[in-house]
């Protein structure tokens, strides 16, 4: 059994699989909205109600591991912990109620494994059209991490030119610009494109986009939002979601049919829950700024990340056991 725990601003989520002759096969799949990073911008502290809200999710969790028999567990925390001066406190409270050992990962290490939880995408030869790079974004709820890749289809590896994390997500960007009116979103877009663009001047990957030389994969749970409303889904379907290409201009359509829809008072947001936009469209704003910047015409949808990514690298340590030493997230947690 291997399980992947990542603990972000707006989400807790587990994935546990396990392993053997039939091959792998998923055994858990856990995703809460916790909210961890509320209130965050302004203080820079965890407030009680969040890591309360937190704690019942990674209870929760902790159970499910402890009936599995034998495992391996990586557990991670993003953008939240990193930044929050009281997140040391909250993450000892977790260890000590419910055995946890989470592990707060520098913002290279979250794009990296994004990027290996991908690993399939940017191999896939329909996915990737020939292309020789990829643009892999990430919108979290405290950050947001772009991946510039060298791709190698020989080989089948990919190497990470270059990455940055923009201390910007969905919680913070809402918290920031609370009235969200029409003229906050595009400030909202504004603001998002002036803390980008230095790693467009570094990178010049807009010239690798005119030469067509750039695949684009989005990973978050706003991109994949989109995607069912594109897709009209009554229910989210991660089968049709994950893996998807779509045309941006359907994107950036769907986010101007919402726009319209909010700021007339039209409440039919297609498939989206009218709660939902509170984040929804900071997100957008956010998928907005890297398309202006980066306008690529065509995207992957990736409904994975950090937990994949996790699970790709412990498969990878099994199958490859003289490298054992090469790899440092393994943990074993032993059930007291």
């Amino acid at each position: 059994m291997f399980a992947a725990l990542d603990l972000g601003t707006n989400n807790c989520r587990l994935l546990i699989v396990s392993s053997g002759q039939r091959g792998v096969r998923i055994v858990d799949n856990y995703n809460r909205v916790v909210r961890l990073g509320e209130g965050l911008y302004e203080t820079g502290l965890l407030s009680e109600a969040a890591m309360d809200r937190t704690m019942q999710a990674l209870h929760h969790c902790a159970a499910r591991i402890h009936r599995r028999k034998s495992f391996n567990l990586y557990a991670v925390a993003t953008e939240a912990c990193r930044r929050a001066s009281n997140a040391p406190f909250f993450l000892n409270r977790v260890q000590e109620e419910t055995g946890l050992n989470i592990s707060v990962i520098s913002p290279r290490e979250e794009v990296e494994l994004a990027v290996t939880g991908c690993s399939t995408f940017l191999h896939d030869r329909v996915l990737r059209r020939n292309r020789t790079k990829t643009l892999l974004f990430d919108i979290g709820g405290g950050s947001t991490e772009v991946a510039w890749v060298r791709i190698d289809p020989v080989r089948r590896k990919q190497t990470l030119i270059g990455c940055c994390s923009v201390p910007v997500g969905v919680i913070t960007l809402r918290e920031q610009f609370k009235r969200l009116t029409l003229n906050e979103y595009y400030q909202m877009v504004d603001f998002v494109i002036s803390k980008i663009t230095e790693f467009e001047r570094v990178h010049q990957i807009r010239a690798e986009i005119l030469r067509e030389q750039v695949q684009f994969i989005g990973v978050s749970g706003t991109v994949t939002a989109l995607a069912s409303m594109i897709l009209k889904q009554p229910k989210y379907s991660r089968a049709a979601i994950d893996g998807l290409m779509l045309e941006t201009t359907q994107v950036k359509d769907m986010i101007r049919h919402i726009l319209v829809s909010k700021f007339n008072k039209i409440y039919d947001y297609a498939t989206v829950n009218h709660s939902k936009l509170h984040y929804l469209l900071p997100g957008c704003a956010i998928f907005e700024a890297i398309h202006t910047v980066w306008p690529v015409e065509d995207i992957v949808v990736a409904d994975r990340g950090i937990r994949d990514g996790i699970i790709a690298k412990m498969l990878d340590n099994k199958l490859n056991k003289a490298n054992k030493h090469n790899f440092d997230i393994l943990h074993s947690f032993v059930k007291n």
